[in-house]
């Protein structure tokens, strides 16, 4: 077996690290090839800003690095016989750009560019042959000759790049790039090819990260919806109606749109799962009647849920646990997502998740119904905005908690419940991610005439928070950290690190982070973050509400 070291997720093994079998069910294989894989993102990257510099622009190199990064994001690709091939095709691509840059520099005689590190890297042709080279390159061995400070902080940056490559790939699917994206990948994962160690340049460069993950965000947020309208607030039905089945599970919202035309008049209903609840509120998808509702929680429950939902699973991006034999014959992948043995659909052609939906048993009576809310972005928070801003003015609304992030298993989130709960009435709890599951189906009543509980969205329309966020501080004519408004977020990969990172760019302070803080931000770290932004874990719920409570923010 070989060796292996991840510590990108909140639920790594011991608070240190998972170093024989990932908690994630990352086999040591599959761990070792995906850090071969951003190997070879930096190496491209190096030979891709070099030519850049010379007016040579490859959007087979742009768009590798998005998925190759997105592919390395936890949950998301555990089939090494895939990784292996995304390893040839990025130097590939890398060999084809430098081939180019050299011609470039020949014709205006120049020196031919000169590259070191990852850039020279030539990968073996056996899986075996390769996870040998990816062991050589392991962070620990990093991490002896810089310091766990500075390869912390590489690594902070690195995985706010992969949550930021995440969001950008999901924008490019829907048709909306920037080309100073693109290059700022390019120029930071060369940085990081180049082992930087000034821990002030270091830190600098990761709020970085932060800034252009706010551009991304952005780009996510008119892609989702310049492509399917403005998120409405929504009732959302959270229990089974009678019929054939289909639970759409991950992010995507385009396979969701596909699969919702393709299984018109089939007879056919469509369930969102975890993540694609939001895609309920959305204006063109929710005009399907067959899109009835949502069906689970987060994805953490997956294994239970799918189990017992009777009718086939599509899994369109990362969250995705290692299917149980019970119901591996009828879930699907599509997208970057991908398990051994599994059936992935690469083309868009979803008939043999409809095809096993119809062969299932499906739902045999209506459940008694329940419902939830959602549908609160941007759009429809700041539409009544005047009415908000007026009930801070006359004292109806005292404060404003978000409270949400990704959701995970391990112990200690139930302090995220027991926040949400023990808000008082003349306060409004804005959320996101999965980490509403914890609350999401209690009801918390209403204030000045709004939902007290306002969900925003996916973890990917955190920009909708930012926005809102903005706009009171507009409408009150003070800095974001002068409202009545607390950050308190559960953490669990790499996407949550990328909005942190921004977050911390735009200057919010005294953020709570939780259930524990990450594993890469050394104590020496998580001083100076705390020291300079207040950032702080979680502590008892009723200490850090009353604490809350008396401070702005």
């Amino acid at each position: 077996m070989s060796s292996m070291f991840c510590f990108q997720c909140e639920q790594t093994a011991k608070q240190t690290g998972c170093t024989s079998f990932g908690v994630c069910g990352k086999d040591p294989e599959t761990a070792v090839l995906q850090d071969l894989v951003v190997h070879v993102c930096k190496g491209l990257s190096q030979i891709a800003h070099k030519a850049r510099q010379y007016g040579i622009v490859d959007h087979d190199a742009d768009v590798y690095i998005l998925e190759g990064l997105f592919t390395t994001v936890t949950n998301v690709n555990f089939d090494q016989e895939t990784i292996a091939p995304l390893v040839q095709k990025g130097v590939a691509i890398r060999e084809s750009l430098k081939a180019r840059l050299e011609d470039a520099a020949e014709k205006l005689n120049n020196p031919k560019p000169a590259f070191n590190g990852p850039s020279s890297y030539q990968p073996a042709k056996e899986i075996d042959d390769l996870v040998r080279q990816g062991e050589a390159i392991n962070l620990l061995n990093r991490r002896e000759e810089l310091g766990e400070d500075v390869v912390g902080l590489q690594e902070l940056a690195l995985y706010g790049l992969k949550g930021m490559a995440a969001y950008a790939d999901h924008a490019m699917v829907l048709g909306v790039e920037d080309d100073a994206i693109y290059a700022f990948f390019h120029e930071a994962l060369t940085y990081l090819a180049n082992k930087p160690t000034d821990i002030n340049d270091l830190t600098a460069f990761v709020l970085r990260v932060g800034e252009k993950n706010l551009r991304v965000m952005e780009m996510l947020d008119e892609a989702n919806t310049g492509a399917y309208g403005h998120p409405e607030p929504t009732k959302i039905r959270v229990t089974p109606v009678k019929g054939k089945a289909i639970l759409v599970s991950g992010h995507d919202l385009k396979d969701l749109k596909l699969l919702l035309e393709q299984t018109e008049g089939k007879g056919v209903n469509v369930y969102t799962h975890g993540e694609m609840l939001p895609a309920l509120a959305y204006p063109e998808l929710k005009k399907y009647p067959h899109l009835v509702g949502n069906y689970g929680g987060a994805w953490q429950d997956q294994r239970k849920e799918f189990d017992a939902f009777p009718g086939a699973i599509l899994m369109t991006t990362n969250c995705i646990q290692k299917p149980k034999n019970s119901y591996k014959g009828r879930i699907f992948t599509s997208g970057l997502v991908q398990w051994p043995d599994v059936e992935h659909i690469n083309d868009g052609n979803f008939n043999p998740v409809i095809e096993a939906a119809l062969e299932a048993g499906g739902f045999e009576e209506d459940a008694e119904p329940a419902y939830t809310m959602t549908g609160f972005g941007h759009n429809a928070v700041m539409g009544v905005a005047d009415k908000v801003v007026e009930a801070v003015k006359s004292g109806d609304i005292r404060h404003f908690f978000l409270i949400g992030g990704c959701d995970g298993a391990k112990s200690g989130r139930n302090y995220y419940t027991e926040m949400a709960e023990a808000t008082p009435d003349d306060t409004v709890i804005m959320t996101l991610a999965c980490g509403k599951f914890r609350f999401n189906k209690m009801d918390f009543g209403e204030v000045a005439g709004l939902p007290r509980m306002l969900d925003m969205g996916q973890c990917n329309d955190a920009y909708s928070a930012i926005k809102v966020a903005g706009a009171l501080s507009e409408a009150f004519g003070v800095d974001v950290n002068e409202l009545p408004l607390s950050l308190v977020l559960s953490w669990y990969e790499q996407k949550a690190v990328c909005i942190l990172l921004t977050l911390l760019h735009l200057g919010m302070t005294n953020i709570r982070l939780g259930p524990t803080l990450p594993a890469f931000v050394t104590p020496a770290i998580g001083k100076v973050l705390n020291e300079t932004f207040g950032l702080q874990p979680i502590g008892e719920v009723e200490d850090d509400l009353q604490t809350m409570l008396r401070a702005p923010a």
